[in-house]
């Protein structure tokens, strides 16, 4: 199934781009101040229990057993009996339950703190922050970052912050934060822009993380390991993986995420070739890959359909004894269904200890994009009856393995079924894939009626899958309607001019395909060269239309013009649209 990333944009205004322009600071208390944050962060529990009396040790052993609540208690026992407790239990507590979810115990620490005067200690209120946005309580994270920022100013509280924004997904806000920290002429750190490189990754803002790549230089911070990883995920994640591979090149250091960084963002931006080649550079250099590693470098190997690669890193998994965990396993299942071997994939995935809707739905895939639609449908039964319920994508590509083997009554079952036994509203996605079931079994009639009954807006996908299925059945009139919505929906795409000049010259109409082509030369529009490839030794070779760069192309070019000749010896006459060749 082919699935389309959707990019947001995030457009910055010229006032807000000054704001970010800031002039670096040496600050020598605040370098200090940083140590001690550092410390009371990664200060472990075996220090807390070393240095502190009983009481102390008894709360944290209440909080390893998982007991949170009842360490909570222990504190207000201790305090009411006139105890007094420092800042390092309150910080110790406030991070178990950040770490736990805890919001409720994690209130009532915040009670004890208030009580005991403590609050604008400035650790404390960044170890607040903390907990309320891990627990997803940022109103109550920016009633602590409000109140104890308009008396304090330092990186460690405005890390804090930005941080909960982004792990609640709330990149213009973190965004907004950073360039208020400017603003207030407080001194980004590592952790500042280890944060904020995230938001501009979500957000596809590449201007802005490139504006936030000048300040990391100007704060002599481009060869710290941790902002040199963010910012090659920051430069693959916007599709600039030449900026990403500078980065990368130019770092002093590298670990296990620099590699899978660079690794996964050559596999996403449409150079597997290279994700491979970085993943044997990888072994080389001596670096262990983990299991975002491998989920990264696989997808590689399906998108060239390098099996006897992707066998390879298959064993290389079992032959260093990996921990075959959910992720790693669903994607060797991928890639193996991706590459054709079924079989194999399914061996796979019965030997799998542990499996999750995406293992399920990676396997129902594979069948469907394969052409087993009724093992897929099978399997779909097993899935239920083993107690995992569907998402949405699941019944996509359900749908999907329906369209492809031409199981219209079961498409129809499972579509009608899905508000009722599933609970999931249909999409775009999902009608889609209807009118793909529809069309391609020649009910051409009943899909333009489901398109216009739709309670969706029809979108490219939905127009295109019917235009697809008007090519295979030469509907000239309905093609014509139907390419008119596309040529409104997505001018530049060529794809579904080149569909249309197809379906006139499959119907004999050459008068049609010249205006088709007129059409695209007025709009300067180009088709891109069709593109395959083989694997031959363990090593890929590409080829593209009219492409005579390999090596050895005379000869291969010399066998094509030979196996033409026994095609027309044996009966082969070409169709009318095989001949149509290139439009632009």
């Amino acid at each position: 199934m082919a699935t389309v990333a959707l990019e947001k944009t995030f457009h910055c205004s010229l006032q807000h781009q000054n704001q970010l322009r800031y002039k670096p600071k040496t600050r020598t208390s605040q370098a200090r101040f940083n140590r001690t944050s550092e410390a009371i962060n990664f200060r472990s529990e075996t220090t807390i229990n070393n240095s502190k009396p009983d009481f102390v040790r008894e709360i944290s052993g209440l909080c390893r057993r998982g007991r949170v609540k009842e360490a909570v208690d222990a504190l207000y026992s201790i305090e009411e009996r006139g105890v007094s407790v420092d800042s390092d239990v309150y910080a110790y507590l406030l991070q178990v339950c950040a770490n736990t979810k805890s919001l409720a115990q994690g209130k009532r620490v915040h009670h004890r703190m208030l009580h005991n005067k403590v609050e604008d200690n400035l650790l404390l209120a960044g170890k607040l922050v903390a907990m309320y946005a891990m627990c997803q309580s940022l109103d109550d994270a920016r009633l602590v970052f409000e109140k104890t920022a308009s008396n304090q100013q330092h990186a460690f509280l405005w890390n804090a912050m930005i941080k909960g924004c982004v792990q609640n997904e709330l990149w213009e806000e973190a965004l907004q934060l950073y360039g208020q920290m400017h603003q207030a002429g407080i001194q980004p750190e590592s952790y500042t822009f280890s944060s904020v490189l995230k938001a501009c990754a979500a957000l596809a803002h590449i201007q802005h993380g490139k504006e936030i790549h000048t300040h990391i230089i100007l704060n002599g911070l481009q060869s710290n390991l941790f902002v040199g990883n963010a910012l090659v995920t920051m430069y693959a994640q916007c599709q600039r993986i030449t900026f990403a591979r500078q980065v990368f090149d130019k770092m002093c250091e590298r670990d296990v995420v620099s590699w899978t960084a660079i690794i996964a963002g050559n596999a996403q931006c449409g150079s597997p070739n290279e994700a491979l080649r970085l993943f044997g550079k990888m072994q080389q250099h001596g670096t262990m890959p983990n299991s975002i590693t491998l989920t990264s470098v696989l997808p590689a190997c399906s998108r060239l359909a390098a099996l006897k690669k992707g066998k390879e890193i298959h064993n290389y998994i079992i032959r260093l004894e990996f921990e075959l965990s959910v992720p790693v396993a669903s994607a060797i299942v991928d890639m193996y269904c991706q590459c054709g071997s079924v079989e194999t994939a399914r061996r796979v995935f019965d030997r799998m200890h542990e499996r999750n809707i995406v293992s399920w739905t990676a396997m129902i895939a594979g069948y469907g994009m394969n052409g087993h639609g009724k093992e897929a449908l099978q399997l779909f039964d097993v899935m239920q009856q083993a107690g995992v319920k569907p998402n949405h994508i699941t019944l996509v590509v359900l749908l999907s393995a329906c369209s492809h083997a031409g199981l219209v009554a079961e498409g129809w079952r499972y579509f009608n079924s899905m508000s009722i036994d599933y609970h999931i509203t249909p999409t775009v996605e999902h009608y889609a894939c209807m009118v793909d079931l529809l069309g391609r079994a020649g009910y051409l009639d009943e899909a333009e009626n489901f398109v216009k009954t739709m309670p969706v807006q029809a979108n490219a996908g939905v127009w295109g899958a019917l235009l697809g299925a008007c090519r295979i059945h030469c509907n000239v009139k309905l093609g014509e309607c139907v390419a008119g919505h596309l040529f409104e929906l997505e001018p530049e795409n060529a794809g579904n001019y080149i569909l249309l000049a197809n379906i006139y010259a499959t119907a004999g109409q050459w008068d049609k395909v010249e205006e088709v082509r007129m059409l695209m030369k007025d709009r300067g529009l180009k088709t891109k060269r069709g593109c395959s490839w083989i694997e031959i030794n363990n090593k890929v070779h590409t080829f593209h239309v009219r492409d005579r760069s390999h090596p050895q192309s005379e000869e291969i070019y010399a066998m094509l013009e030979r196996l033409l000749r026994q095609m027309k010896l044996a009966g082969y006459v070409p169709t009318p649209s095989s001949m149509l060749g290139d439009v632009d």
